[in-house]
């Protein structure tokens, strides 16, 4: 079985339930398996074979849906990336992936002119809407296909998902999703974590190309619906007025999304009651705000634990243990990332890969059917992450006595804000690229709407100089701009240890004294 027999499956049981739901639009499951087969049928008319990769720049829709299931059902795997890169990123997936292919939307035709040049890959570009002279159009490449599903032989550990990480140090990895990963991530959400229900209506308020598509597999299963708010950007009241319109019953979010929504006025002019779940993660959600969510909105929120290595579904906290009331220890899980799902291993382990006891500091460490294949053809950071068919994340964190996760640090210092992963290496290689700065160092720090946000502390080369303006502009021309600081301190130099290595930690200490800094 692979995973896109999911949606074959609920055709056959559920032809004239709604699959897709945008605007006044309305696509039964029967007529989405009718055009998902069609793509996979015009992919392969377009000289695609089994194993090759498929990409897409698109925003959330319901072709974006129908462009993640028609790779799959056709052997290849499907590339999703994410719009709010750079160019110069989007061009690098593209041609480390090696697709052959891009479904792309109209909204990015002048994006795609500035690396088209450079893209070595790529023989087809299909256009959602109106395209560049010459390639091809989305609706028409359906015209004339097959409806009914392609039969290649897709065995368990095929690529299914090219899933590209942030980067270390300036290029992202590609995780390799196979179709056994994402069969057991939607098996673990239907045994032990929130099993969906035909009646349900996943709202896509959250992109497609992360968290919120990895949530489609397990509502399709069931022949539960999609729907798409009219909105490309994260507006509390188009959010409510979908959920209102739709009947919608689940959401993934990220922590900031959830406190956009709470702090907005608009949430009271619409009726939300048909709303039962929220899955959250990715980012931190610190309990003051979790505590308020619950209130707001009630006891429907789950927490999730994963990564792209590993999506999603590691470790869950379920909606019952949202109610923790007056109680000390309920009120101290909520800190939590809760406990493995079935079928998963998590461990907390030293430096030498020793378990460490509960409550004790370590490495995170997860081992099941859930880790990923390998990076793609990255074999030395394949060995070095996934080491004794155990994945390290690279988190640190503890287990406590009954088994709930604590993720507490990033061994990499990695920031995430606004649940988008920012990497401070890739930003401290451009800003040392400005003529003006000798060192720089680039750190989390606490905001209310974010989470945390991107701050360059700067040692300016000795007579020289440059502005906050400038610093923050250069990196605007380099980099995707959700990863630009959004403050720079300059200093005459940056703490470091006896072997040179900079204190980041010391750095961080004086903008968190008093918080709890937690993913």
């Amino acid at each position: 079985m692979h995973i896109g027999h999911f949606l074959t499956r609920a055709a056959r049981r559920h032809p004239d339930r709604p699959a897709w739901l945008e605007g006044d639009l309305t696509i039964t499951f029967r007529e989405a398996e009718a055009r998902v087969n069609r793509l996979a049928h015009a992919l392969l008319a377009l000289g695609g074979q089994p194993g090759d990769r498929v990409a897409m720049l698109l925003p959330n829709c319901y072709q974006g849906l129908e462009t993640l299931l028609a790779p799959m059902k056709a052997g290849m795997a499907v590339v999703p990336m994410n719009i709010r890169l750079h160019p110069s990123e989007h061009e690098y997936m593209l041609n480390d992936s090696g697709a052959f292919a891009l479904i792309y939307g109209e909204e990015f035709r002048e994006h795609l002119a500035q690396i088209r040049g450079n893209l070595t890959s790529v023989k087809h570009f299909i256009c959602v809407g109106r395209g560049a002279a010459g390639d091809l159009a989305y609706d028409q490449i359906l015209d004339g296909q097959r409806e009914t599903p392609p039969d290649p032989t897709i065995e368990p550990d095929d690529l299914a998902w090219l899933f590209y990480t942030s980067g270390t140090t300036g290029h992202p990895k590609g995780a390799m999703l196979t179709h056994r990963n994402l069969l057991t991530m939607a098996e673990q959400f239907l045994l032990c974590i929130n099993p969906a229900l035909p009646d349900d209506v996943l709202l896509h308020a959250a992109p497609i190309t992360h968290g919120s598509g990895c949530s489609i597999f397990h509502h399709i299963a069931v022949g539960a619906a999609s729907a798409f708010p009219a909105t490309r950007s994260f507006d509390p009241p188009k959010i409510f007025e979908a959920i209102q319109r739709y009947r919608a019953t689940t959401m993934f979010l990220v922590p900031t999304m959830i406190n956009v929504l709470l702090a907005s006025p608009d949430k009271a002019k619409y009726d939300l009651s048909s709303l039962h779940t929220i899955f959250y993660g990715g980012a931190p959600m610190y309990v003051e705000q979790l505590l308020e969510a619950v209130k707001t909105f009630g006891p429907i929120f789950v927490q999730l634990f994963g990564q792209g290595e590993a999506p999603m579904t590691c470790t869950s906290l379920p909606k019952k243990e949202h109610l923790a009331g007056e109680d000390p220890v309920k009120l101290a899980r909520l800190a939590s990332a809760g406990r493995e799902t079935t079928g998963v291993r998590v461990r907390i382990v030293d430096d030498e890969e020793r378990d460490v006891p509960a409550g004790q500091m370590g490495e995170i460490v997860v081992r099941g059917d859930l880790v990923m294949k390998g990076y793609w053809r990255k074999p030395e950071a394949t060995a070095d992450t996934l080491r004794g068919g155990w994945l390290h994340t690279g988190d640190i964190g503890y287990l406590d006595s009954d088994g709930y996760l604590y993720i507490t640090d990033r061994k990499k210092d990695m920031i995430i804000s606004g649940g988008s992963n920012i990497y401070p290496r890739e930003i401290e290689e451009v800003i040392c690229r400005h003529p003006a700065v000798f060192e720089v160092a680039v750190i989390g720090i606490p905001d209310e709407k974010w989470g945390e946000t991107v701050k360059a502390l700067v040692v300016p080369r000795e007579g020289m100089r440059a502005t906050e303006a400038e610093i923050i502009e250069h990196c605007k021309r380099h980099m995707a701009s959700y990863k630009k600081p959004q403050s720079v301190e300059f200093l005459p130099a940056l703490p470091k240890n006896a072997y040179g290595k900079v204190l980041k930690r010391e750095l961080r200490d004086r903008y968190w004294a008093g918080r709890q800094r937690k993913v």
